[in-house]
């Protein structure tokens, strides 16, 4: 959207070599008249709502300087039939193209923003606007946010990675972009819709003594590791004949490859 404010220039001829300093001298005039003290507003639509209305109301009270007794806001209605039709906003992008990472983000400007999943593999093209942020591949858009300011941050539309749930039920309960995402009774069923494990675990992934499925997982990997070296050291024992022992004396398992060395050496054989 033109700023409002443009229709004050007037009488300015582009083809002027004096038209740089007419212009930087009207900037300030404007900046003087309708932004100080500095105004603050939260986006770029209510400033210039904002600017639009001030602007009205200062026409309709200054007077036209070349026509007497009339005032600029009447002028300005009197030749509106004769201006040319304004068509739309001019479409000033900046386009650069990025590439999708396999978590369906994108980055730009030091912050990140998501993309739908079906992006992920090939690029798109980065069209930044003031206000917000578009991320086009093949013709059509595949992810649009409000542009964020700042360092660091990561922007996300939950709808993006609805297919990912698919193949990763688990996202729902521990991906980013579905935190703080739905109504309260969607909160509650979350853990239900990733899984059973989820139920043991808090939303936050603290636990005072550790991750129960974590415990439980190493616990499993010892018993299957000592299970696997028994069976080797049977294995093993049952190729191996142990040397005939002497008259009188104990048969000697010295050999790494007898179980009975493994049984002196305090190494109880697990149960299968």
């Amino acid at each position: 959207m033109p700023c409002p404010a443009a229709t004050i220039f007037r009488g300015i001829s582009s083809a002027s070599g004096w038209e740089k300093g007419q212009v930087e001298n009207q900037v300030g005039v404007i900046r003087r008249r309708f932004f100080v003290p500095r105004p603050r507003f939260k986006n770029y639509a209510e400033l210039n709502a904002w600017l639009e209305d001030r602007r009205v109301a200062w026409a309709k009270t200054q007077p036209h300087p070349e026509l007497s007794g009339q005032t600029i806001w009447k002028v300005f209605e009197a030749e509106r039939s004769s201006l040319v039709p304004y068509v739309g906003p001019f479409d000033g992008v900046h386009a650069v193209p990025a590439s999708v990472s396999k978590t369906c983000l994108v980055r730009f400007d030091n912050n990140r923003y998501s993309v739908e999943a079906r992006a992920v593999g090939r690029p798109v093209e980065i069209r930044a606007y003031a206000e917000r942020v578009e991320f086009w591949q093949d013709g059509q858009i595949v992810g649009q946010h409000a542009r964020a300011f700042g360092r660091n941050k990561a922007v996300y539309d939950p709808l993006h990675d609805i297919p990912v749930l698919a193949r990763k039920p688990g996202a729902l309960r521990n991906g980013a972009p579905f935190k703080d995402w739905g109504p309260a009774a969607f909160d509650a069923a979350r853990p239900a819709q990733a899984g059973p494990r989820a139920e043991r675990c808090p939303p936050d992934g603290q636990h005072p003594g550790g991750c129960p499925d974590r415990r439980a997982g190493r616990r499993r990997g010892r018993l299957r590791r000592s299970a696997e070296r028994g069976r080797s050291l049977r294995r093993g024992h049952s190729q191996h004949s142990c040397p005939p022992a002497r008259a009188g004396t104990a048969p000697d398992h010295r050999d790494a490859g007898c179980a009975a060395s493994e049984l002196r050496a305090g190494r109880r054989l697990p149960t299968l």
